[in-house]
């Protein structure tokens, strides 16, 4: 060792405590960035000097010659990362379903003075009053208008949950667009990080951005990260390049070799690993409804087309499979559409045919009161352009509109002008229905309306219950890897007091120097 090897120690030490206090400032500089991790100095002593003797001319580690700064990590659990994106998916999904089943909830809007089970109750009303007077054409009035309210009302909910379906589809192209933008963009920090971590070096923000993007993906799909290194040369400390796998709601791999939204392998350059996520929908050649919602019929991954069918991987709970429950889709061999608007629809659409069939069968067996004493026809009938009667179609005639006469409310046993056939056309309410489950449309309809809220009800207890284990488990990972102000306030007394004292030691040193240069003279002078 050199005579100014101790101005070499102190000048090391000065850079490494300097080195803390930069990094310190970063932290405290980014500690309301959002998916920052806090970076911690890691120091190391430097390679020793040994002491030379005659005997042994090397003796290792007898000297010190001071600190180095090894590498700037950054502080991250990668198992609370991989709790923290599977409750994130499970509570997007939770999420998901209890806000399409609030939308559907309010426009049911049931009990209130607007609903479908009002609207009926005075229809049943105004055939009472019919009843108790048949000859009187404003009671007959009311009740063609009644009658037509209920069909358009009818109307209004499947056109507004055609809308709403409508909707939730573009919903569903947004959430895929973002998907794929997500996996680009994390696959061009992994060429980046790529491109770094060879040279020694750990990219610390690129790491943190590329898991602040993954942490955003688990919220559309339930996703599994697993790291592989870049390089030979790069340390052992080093993320490495991350793959990307779809999991099922029980986090486990789908099919047999699993489905890869990012696959690194050896084979292909990272430029190409990527593959994009696509949902596929039925080509519909019904031109009669207003709202073009066709279902779902496949979610495809790029590379996978054969191996899987598509719509298994609704298997991989989140928002994006949440959104397509609710929208509606068809699995391979089934004719009917599953998913919660297109079943209300159904059930709808089963309930208004069911009970115009019921009303017009009633009717017919009645007489009109136009003076000629004709047979009622059918006083509910489905729109032009539609096959048959529906939700959608239904409608009340349209001479019943333009003459209430020939409404048939009197039984003709007891002649035209009675009011028995209106109480009969009222009954049809409350009488129970083959097609509706053997049981009345007031009832159908009531049971329809409890289910929905069931649905409602469960969604809602199992967004406040995975929120709160979401909540749990960031609140672990942020203790972990979250800045604390007061503890980067204590490092930074702590760093600064450590490059004064090595100042100190430069001073001791200098002073030391200079004693022997300007103080030692020649023996005898």
């Amino acid at each position: 060792m050199g005579t100014f090897q101790g101005l070499e120690l102190s000048k090391r030490a000065l850079y490494a405590q300097q080195g803390a206090l930069y990094t310190t400032g970063h932290n405290i500089a980014n500690v309301n960035t959002e998916g920052y991790s806090r970076q911690r100095v890691n120091f190391e002593t430097s390679t020793p000097f040994p002491v030379p003797s005659r005997v042994m001319p090397q003796i290792p580690g007898q000297l010190g010659t001071g600190v180095d700064i090894g590498v700037v990590e950054r502080i991250r659990s990668k198992f609370l990362d991989m709790q923290f994106r599977s409750e994130n998916s499970r509570h997007e999904y939770w999420d998901t379903k209890q806000e399409t089943l609030s939308r559907l909830e309010s426009l049911l809007n049931e009990p209130s003075d607007s609903g479908l089970t009002k609207t009926m109750d005075q229809f049943w009303q105004s055939l009472q009053d019919l009843a108790a007077n048949p000859d009187n054409d404003g009671a007959r009035s009311v009740v063609a208008q009644r009658g037509l309210a209920v069909a358009e009302t009818f109307n209004h909910l499947s056109k507004s949950m055609q809308s709403i379906q409508g909707d939730i589809k573009e919903q569903i192209d947004g959430s895929v667009k973002d998907i794929n933008s997500l996996l680009k963009n994390i696959n061009k920090l992994n060429e980046q990080i790529q491109s770094i971590e060879p040279h020694g070096l750990l990219a610390n923000d690129l790491y943190d951005e590329r898991d602040r993007l993954i942490d955003s993906l688990s919220e559309q799909v339930n996703i599994k990260v697993t790291y592989s290194e870049s390089s030979k040369s790069a340390l052992d400390i080093a993320d490495g390049i991350a793959s990307i796998e779809l999991l099922d709601e029980s986090g486990r791999s789908i099919g047999e070799d699993g489905v890869y939204l990012i696959e690194v392998t050896d084979d292909k350059p990272l430029s190409e690993s990527v593959n994009e996520l696509s949902v596929e929908y039925e080509e519909s050649e019904d031109e009669s409804s207003v709202f073009d919602t066709p279902p779902v019929t496949g979610i495809k991954v790029a590379g996978y087309e054969e191996e899987l069918e598509g719509v298994e991987l609704l298997e991989s709970v989140g928002r994006l499979s949440a959104l397509i429950e609710s929208y509606g889709y068809k699995e391979d061999g089934q004719e009917d559409v599953i998913g919660t608007y297109p079943e209300v629809l159904a059930e709808l659409d089963k309930m208004a045919r069911e009970f115009a069939e019921a009303f017009n069968e009633v009717h017919r067996q009645g007489k009109d009161a136009d003076g000629d004493g004709n047979s009622g026809g059918d006083f509910f009938v489905g729109k032009d352009n539609f096959d048959g009667i529906t939700a959608e179609s239904i409608t009340v005639d349209k001479d019943i509109l333009k003459d209430p006469n020939l409404i048939a409310a009197a039984d003709p046993e007891r002649g035209e002008q009675n009011g028995d056939n209106a109480l009969k056309l009222a009954d049809v309410f409350d009488d129970k229905i083959e097609g509706l489950d053997k049981t009345s449309p007031r009832k159908f309809f009531t049971a329809l309306i409890g289910d929905l809220a069931v649905q409602t009800e469960e969604a809602i207890r199992m967004t406040k219950n995975t929120a709160q284990l979401q909540q749990q488990v960031d609140h672990s990972r942020q203790s972990t890897s979250a800045v604390s102000l007061d503890e980067e306030i204590a490092n930074l007394v702590k760093f600064q007091h450590a490059y004064n004292a090595s100042a100190r030691n430069m001073t001791v040193i200098d002073e030391t120097i200079d004693r022997i240069i300007n103080h030692m003279g020649v023996v005898g002078r």
